[in-house]
């Protein structure tokens, strides 16, 4: 304990000489080294200062150009979907054309196929021929038109996919616009700037300048060629109806001619049937007459064999040997035989008048039923067809009822 509570040690005076020089050296070099470290630190921030500055203008810049860059390929994407927009209006135009030609070949195809006649009418002539003819007419442009709708279906498909395409990236444009709009108008002053931990890492998501150029560069691309695509479609729709137009004028031009034909040598028989018609009902007449003859003649014998009948029976009644035969037992019998025949042959006369009359009024049945079928083949011909075919298809002359190409809503024969 009594070690414990000793004074320190004492120094000599050179001991503390020597701290003290120890001392100012040290803070001598301790105060040198600070200054050095001033100066440098001063050249350092005044260094970085110009780099910053530099580097930020440098960035600056680089973000004015890219700004400019993006307003350019904005401007492509805008005037490629401009016109890619129109052009799908045309096609789409062109497609009710054809849509409405399509409508338009159905009633005419009906009535072309429907049997315009009937009993021995109903035959394979030159007006059937020909409307055979024009049945496949219609047939091969509607054929024709139906492929070319489901190709303008698909060329609309193709560019509303790079209509998408194109507004997409327009779209994106616009966005990156914005954001560097923003990067360029912010400074060390503004009020939003903030540290970011993940500002420096690279994105996965993100691609090369060669990638995101290629991007562009291949919508655009893809515009032009569904503009070009699509250009060349709607001039094959103009040509294809007019040609389908006129394929289908100079066929019902045939057809119009075959009718008139036709007419003509319907006409011619059914004025021989109505010749014949009245011959034969003529002949009627005289055959009823003919008829009537003979059922009064038959009529007539039934008196004169009542009277006979009556007589034999009567003289049946003679008693015992006056019951005897003779003259008049004979004569009566013969009289009564010969009025049998002579019915007979009346009656057979009278069945082959019956018969042959049956046969005249089948005749003027069958002659009235075949002018019917004339008159109804003059009817449908002249007064049905002939004034609905003049309509299909129209002749040119800018109707405000034609339609594109030359087909016509009204063609309905």
């Amino acid at each position: 304990m009594a070690k414990l509570l000793q004074p320190p040690p004492k120094f000599l005076p050179s001991e503390w000489q020597v701290a003290n020089k120890s001392q100012y050296h040290r803070a001598e070099a301790q105060r040198s080294r600070s200054e050095r470290l001033v100066a440098e630190s001063q050249r350092l921030v005044e260094e970085i200062e110009k780099t910053t500055r530099r580097s930020q203008s440098d960035v600056n810049k680089k973000l004015e150009q890219r700004l400019q860059e993006v307003r350019f390929w904005k401007m492509e994407l805008d005037e490629k979907l401009e016109q890619l927009v129109l052009v799908t209006e045309e096609l789409l135009s062109s497609r009710t054309r054809l849509q409405n030609a399509l409508d338009g070949l159905k009633g005419p195809l009906h009535i072309t196929q429907l049997e315009r006649r009937v009993g021995i009418d109903l035959v394979h002539d030159e007006v059937e021929q020909e409307l055979v003819k024009e049945a496949e007419v219609i047939r091969g442009v509607t054929a024709l038109l139906t492929r070319t709708v489901e190709e303008a279906s698909e060329q609309i498909r193709l560019n509303r996919s790079a209509k998408y395409k194109l507004e997409k990236d327009l779209k994106d444009k616009f966005v990156a616009l914005t954001i560097d709009d923003v990067c360029v108008s912010l400074n060390n002053n503004s009020p939003n700037i903030r540290y970011s931990e993940s500002a420096t890492r690279v994105d996965p998501r993100s691609v090369s300048l060669e990638d995101w150029l290629d991007f562009s560069n291949a919508n655009v691309e893809k515009a032009a060629r569904q503009i070009s695509s699509s250009l060349e479609l709607k001039a094959l729709v103009d040509r294809l109806l007019s040609q389908t137009a006129g394929d289908l004028r100079r066929q019902c031009d045939a057809v119009d001619v075959a009718f008139r034909n036709g007419l003509k040598e319907t006409k011619d028989a059914r004025d021989k049937l109505a010749t014949h018609l009245a011959k034969v009902m003529e002949e009627i007449a005289s055959q009823e007459e003919n008829v009537t003859v003979l059922e009064k003649a038959i009529a007539d014998q039934e008196g004169p064999a009542k009277v006979a009948h009556t007589r034999l029976e009567t003289r049946t009644r003679r008693p015992n040997v006056e019951l005897c035969r003779d003259v008049a037992q004979y004569q009566l019998v013969k009289e009564v035989q010969e009025i049998a025949r002579n019915v007979a042959r009346l009656k057979e006369a009278l069945a082959q008048a019956q018969v042959e009359l049956k046969g005249l009024n089948r005749r003027q049945l069958a002659l009235q039923e075949e002018l019917q079928v004339k008159e109804n083949t003059i009817y449908i011909d002249e007064v049905l067809c002939t004034p609905m075919r003049k309509s299909i298809p129209p002749r040119g002359g800018g109707d405000q009822g034609e339609w594109a190409g030359g087909l016509h809503p009204d063609a309905v024969c």
